[in-house]
């Protein structure tokens, strides 16, 4: 069973930046797709971006395009999703997420995925 450890959250003021890591166990890291999700307080989980296994691309919900950057290390293990720009309706729980199967395939949705971290918070203040 792999283990996802997100870090890197914090309260942060508007306008401000944050780089978010989703280290992973295991040695099959590299086989995954992986995506970053958000659970804002009272709201549901919403998918925030993926980047695929092979080709690398990744995919930006409409909210965040522009200000957010999902890359990863194989060589570490590591997901990571740099937030620039930040706003007050960033404020969420950030959950990193992996792939349900080793197929490279676009992942959009929670149903696409099959191991979550425990999440890690972010706060933007105005």
């Amino acid at each position: 069973q792999v283990q996802l450890i997100e870090s890197g959250g914090g309260l942060v003021q508007a306008g401000g930046s944050l780089r978010l890591s989703c280290a992973a166990s295991g040695r099959s890291f590299s086989t995954y797709g992986m995506g970053w999700f958000r659970q804002p307080p009272g709201k549901e989980r919403e998918f925030v971006a993926s980047i695929r296994v092979k080709s690398w691309i990744t995919y930006y919900a409409d909210s965040v395009k522009g200000r957010f950057t999902i890359s990863r290390d194989n060589a570490k293990n590591t997901v990571y999703l740099q937030i620039d720009s930040l706003k007050p309706e960033d404020t969420a729980v950030y959950y990193c997420a992996r792939g349900s199967d080793t197929i490279d395939i676009p992942r959009l949705s929670a149903a696409d995925y099959g191991s979550w971290g425990q999440g890690t918070q972010v706060i933007v203040s105005s």
